[in-house]
């Protein structure tokens, strides 16, 4: 499981902050507190993501690229 969040957590969370910020448009009530933290999750989140996505990068770049098949 900690494979796939790792591989696709760019899309979790699109998804993720997708729901969230329908959740707060479309249900009444909520307290203004609880949606400026969620907020303030989200952006948290979107760095750890970035991140991540930037050490996938770097650890890509680094690797020798493979060789191809001369005919």
């Amino acid at each position: 499981m900690s494979n796939f969040i790792h591989d696709h957590s760019t899309r979790l969370y699109a998804i993720v902050s997708a729901a969230l910020s329908l959740i707060a448009y479309y249900v009444d009530g909520l307290p203004t507190g609880l949606i400026l933290a969620l907020a303030a999750a989200i952006l948290g989140t979107g760095e750890v993501v970035q991140r991540s996505e930037d050490r996938k990068t770097h650890r890509a770049l680094l690797l020798e690229p493979p060789h191809s098949v001369k005919d």
